[in-house]
């Protein structure tokens, strides 16, 4: 074979589902001397991780840590350890990680009861305490922010109405952690997990979890082994705590990434950071509307960091993300399931989400959709992004 050439990738702005955009020193950070994974100063550099992990969830649980793999290891993680064959759980599923919830807790052996909604919708507290008559399930699962659909889900209702029933309460913040309120210990979440390439800033590659101590007890007092060796807690405790114990060699370089972004985001400050996340949300929603375009997702209820937009009739969304890719250096996302064709999506995520990117991506729209015919005052769109303040 031809040798190829050292690989350059070109200049992108990402504002789709992830990843987001990452600040320089997270990049630097990557390009820092390797360690090897048992070093002191690099064990050292995993204490404050896991600190800075917990004040981002806003927990004290000791067991929180970064899995070493993307989101979807983080979901096995929760479930390969609660669940056992036969156990009983109760699932949300308003759009794709729902669904893929249901699948991975199937391939753990859960029976597994179906709380639904359309796409677009969240999943109701009274759709919960509906399932809940009548069963004792291991534990309820809904996914916080619907990455596929821009659905913002309420828990805290959902988590009562979870312990009332005796069961565990699991969480998915893929897409919410860093990116609007996320509060583990407050909410009585026993099991959360998250992402590090979406409102974090930071590349794909490590999974943020924490459990409860309740939780962490049912998955070291099971019956059975945890199916997955890698993910296995009882295994990975003894690695991330004290014992300091062997288990696999630790992504060195997406560590130090990390543990730069947490530290981006905790000198920002929660609150300044999910701040910035709703005014611009609102300034990009602002901007739509003087285009005649809206959120395809619940009123009320709409994510902040991932904008889902209904596409106006006669518009191949296609041929448009291919435009802004192709003459813009920007990238959305497409529609999923139900929604393909029917919706962009829009993300305003970590370092991605600044005005600057919401007047991009809408002086971008406003020309591709004035070539395909379309009449829209670009000034009147940047005057409206202006008002919000």
């Amino acid at each position: 074979m031809q040798i190829p050439s050292t690989f350059q990738p070109p200049p992108r702005v990402l504002m789709g589902p992830g990843p987001s955009d990452v600040a320089p020193s997270v990049l630097h950070a990557l390009s820092l001397p390797l360690l090897g994974h048992l070093d002191p100063v690099f064990v050292q550099m995993m204490e404050e991780i896991k600190a800075m992990l917990r004040a981002v969830f806003l927990t004290k649980n000791e067991m929180t840590f970064p899995v070493s793999g993307t989101g979807s290891a983080g979901m096995e993680f929760c479930f390969v350890n609660l669940i056992e064959p036969g156990d009983e759980v109760v699932i949300g599923v308003n759009g794709v990680f729902g669904g893929r919830m249901v699948d991975v807790a199937e391939r753990c052996g859960a029976r597994v009861t179906k709380v639904e909604a359309p796409w677009g919708r969240i999943i109701e507290a009274a759709q919960i305490a509906e399932a809940l008559k009548g069963r004792k399930p291991k534990l309820v699962a809904v996914v916080h922010a619907e990455t596929s659909t821009g659905a913002l889900t309420p828990v805290e209702e959902i988590s009562r109405l979870t312990h009332e029933a005796g069961a565990l309460f699991v969480l998915d913040t893929v897409t919410s952690l860093g990116g609007c309120p996320v509060r583990i210990d407050d909410w009585n979440v026993d099991a959360v997990y998250s992402g590090t390439q979406k409102c974090l800033s930071c590349p794909p590659g490590l999974s943020p979890v924490s459990l409860s101590p309740h939780a962490l007890a049912i998955a070291t007092k099971r019956q059975k082994k945890v199916q997955s060796w890698y993910l296995d807690v009882n295994l990975l405790a003894s690695y991330w705590g004290e014992q300091r114990v062997y288990h696999h060699t630790a992504p060195i370089s997406m560590n130090y990434a990390l543990h730069e972004a947490l530290r981006l985001v905790l000198v920002e400050g929660l609150e300044n950071r999910w701040r910035r996340h709703e005014q611009n949300h609102l300034a990009l929603k602002a901007g739509l509307a003087v285009m005649g375009l809206e959120l395809a997702s619940q009123p009320g209820h709409q994510l902040w960091q991932l904008n889902a937009v209904s596409v106006p009739k006669g518009v191949d969304e296609a041929v448009v993300r291919k435009k802004l890719l192709t003459d813009f250096d920007i990238e959305i996302g497409a529609g999923l399931g139900p929604l393909k064709g029917k919706i962009w999506r829009i993300g305003l995520m970590g370092e991605t989400s600044s005005r600057a990117n919401v007047k991009k991506v809408l002086g971008a729209l406003v020309k591709i959709l004035n070539e395909a015919g379309q009449n829209i005052d670009g000034s009147v769109v940047l005057a409206a992004v202006d008002a919000v303040k």
